[in-house]
């Protein structure tokens, strides 16, 4: 069955994908790395990748979905039927599952913070204490993450184009505007230079085997591709639209977000010689003690958590929306059940990981937390494994011709630009994505 919805628009498909792949990494880990791998170094290294890998992958997986306007299971059945390759969806799906189970978990903390933010209640002297403890609230962190879900749940029962579309067209640009409300309040403290320094500067020295590594593996992890997302969203694009402009403007639109989150966040850390800092330290401990030191800084910590809840729900809504696909396959009677349903069955098997900084946080796994090691199997194998074999299927399985035509490739410029996509995804994307992948794995 055909998808019965498609996007209103070139604008609504490119926020909503957008959406799904500005996340957490590019907000508070990401910048980080930046400023402590070569800082403008790394980030040109980061581009090179982003354009070379990234978005020959994003193309392919857009030129599976457009072509066949299936969701992303029987997308794969399409052009391959008869063969096993269906389970690069189904292997999406479960990872999208295990990815959000405790992606919700983080959701919740930051609606936590929001909540606490609205009502005064982020306070010193201690943030980590104050960090610490809402994390190990076993009561606190569940029903967050509960409301998280079902947040994500209702947007995604309302359809493609009433939930996702809408959702996306408000919060995608509230989070551009807030996020140049913070850059420009931070850029304007004294000794805001020191931060962009440390961010933008370029020093080749840093460079690392371990951050080239880190610079290739997220230009397609931050792009969401690996676990057909993008496959799910391309199918309800309408044939008339550029697959090539959109992908341009998703890439585009990212670039710009990881940017933006490290001018708007060293400026102001820097500025008042707080030690930066990446990952959950950085949103939850480092931001409010620096807050807390500038006018109306309340507001301003406010306004940060609002966008990166935004930034949180946007790709949430993608997690769902292929899983949910993959099953209602078009009914839109099916899809309301669906989405409530799954939304639950997620909350329910991400509850070890909310209580895994707790009460349950003497279980490990390969001596790891419930969150790190559902983290470690997702980020580690599966999106790798599902970015391999997408690069291997589309020049494998998928007819030149189709793709000449999804791509509508018709200048003779445009035949030469073809042919060093399918190269590159043919070849190198492929080898770049092992690399990493074993690297992840401690094998190289």
């Amino acid at each position: 069955m055909k998808q019965t919805e498609q996007w209103t628009s070139r604008l609504g498909f490119i926020l909503a994908a957008a959406g799904s792949a500005i996340g957490l990494g590019a907000i508070w880990k990401f910048p980080y790395i930046v400023g402590t791998s070569g800082g403008g170094a790394f980030f040109l290294l980061f581009l090179i990748f982003t354009i070379v890998i990234g978005l020959p992958l994003l193309l392919g997986e857009f030129t599976i979905g457009r072509s066949t306007q299936k969701e992303a299971v029987s997308a794969y059945k399409t052009i391959a039927p008869g063969t096993v390759w269906h389970w690069i969806g189904r292997l999406g799906v479960v990872t999208c599952f295990l990815l959000l189970s405790f992606y919700s978990v983080v959701g919740g903390w930051i609606l936590t913070y929001l909540v606490r933010g609205i009502t005064g209640q982020i306070t010193g002297p201690s943030y980590d204490q104050l960090f610490g403890s809402v994390i190990s609230n076993p009561f606190g962190a569940v029903f967050a993450q509960l409301v998280f879900m079902l947040i994500s749940a209702w947007v995604v029962a309302r359809g493609v184009q009433s939930g996702i579309e809408s959702a996306n067209k408000y919060m995608m640009p509230a989070l551009f505007i807030l996020f140049l409300i913070l850059m420009v309040r931070s850029l304007t403290l004294d000794g805001a230079m020191e931060g962009i320094s440390f961010f933008l500067s370029p020093d080749f020295s840093k460079l690392s085997g371990e951050s080239i590594l880190y610079a290739m593996g997220q230009s397609f992890f931050s792009l969401s591709v690996g676990v057909s997302v993008m496959v799910t969203y391309s199918s309800y694009l309408a044939k008339k639209e550029s697959l090539v402009r959109s992908a341009g403007s998703i890439v585009g639109l990212n670039l710009f977000v990881s940017l933006f989150a490290g001018l708007a966040i060293f400026p102001a850390v820097f500025s008042l010689g707080v030690e930066p800092t990446a990952g959950p330290g950085l949103l939850f401990i480092v931001l409010p003690s620096v807050f807390e030191k500038i006018a109306f800084g309340g507001l301003f910590l406010w306004i940060f958590l609002a966008l990166f809840l935004f930034a949180t729900l946007t790709s949430a809504f993608s997690m769902l929306e292929i899983i949910v696909a993959s099953l209602a396959k078009g009914d839109e009677k099916k899809r309301k059940r669906l989405s409530w349903l799954i939304g639950l069955l997620i909350f329910i098997f991400g509850i070890p990981s909310a209580l895994s900084f707790g009460i349950w946080s003497e279980y490990t796994i390969f001596g790891k937390s419930i969150f790190d090691a559902v983290d470690f199997l997702v980020s580690n194998i599966l999106m790798p494994l599902g970015a391999l074999l997408i690069a291997v299927f589309v020049p494998l399985k998928m007819k030149r011709e189709t793709l000449i035509h999804e791509l509508q490739v018709k200048s003779s410029a445009g035949r030469k630009m073809f042919v060093l996509w399918l190269f590159l995804l043919k070849y190198l994307a492929p080898f770049a994505i092992l690399f990493v992948f074993l690297n992840m794995l401690g094998i190289v």
